[in-house]
C-alpha cells in the first residue's frame, strides 16, 4: 500500500500549539487526532468517488458512510426530551434535570 501522509498546514500547528495555554492537554490532543482522522474520513471518500465514479449510489452511499463515521451529537432539544422521557416525569434526576433547564433557558421567551 502506498504511503500518504498527512501534512499539517502551519497556521493549524500554530493554533494549536496556542490552544497549549488555555485548554488541558488531552482536550488539545483530542483535536489534533480527530483532524486527522477527517482527513482520512475524506481522503477514503474521495478515493471511492474516483473508483465507483459512474455508479449512480455512490454519492448516497458516501453521505451515509460519513454521517455513520461522523455522527453528529444529539442537539440539546433532542437531549433534553430524550431526558424527559427517560425521567418519567420525575426532576429528582439531577444530571437530567440540568440538560432541562438548559434547554429551557435556551428558548425564547
Amino acid at each position: 500500500m502506498t504511503n500518504h501522509r498527512i501534512t499539517l498546514p502551519p497556521t493549524l500547528i500554530h493554533k494549536w500549539a496556542r490552544l497549549f495555554i488555555t485548554h488541558p492537554d488531552a482536550e488539545v490532543f483530542s483535536t489534533v487526532v480527530q483532524w486527522g482522522a477527517d482527513q482520512e474520513l475524506e481522503a477514503c471518500c474521495e478515493w471511492f468517488q474516483e473508483f465507483y465514479k459512474n455508479e449512480s449510489w455512490m454519492n448516497y452511499d458516501l453521505k451515509q458512510f460519513r454521517a455513520a463515521r461522523r455522527p453528529k451529537q444529539p442537539t440539546l432539544k433532542k437531549q433534553a426530551l430524550a431526558a424527559l422521557k427517560d425521567m418519567n416525569l420525575s426532576l429528582d434526576d439531577g444530571h437530567n434535570a440540568s440538560i432541562i433547564r438548559q434547554a429551557l433557558e435556551q428558548l425564547d421567551d
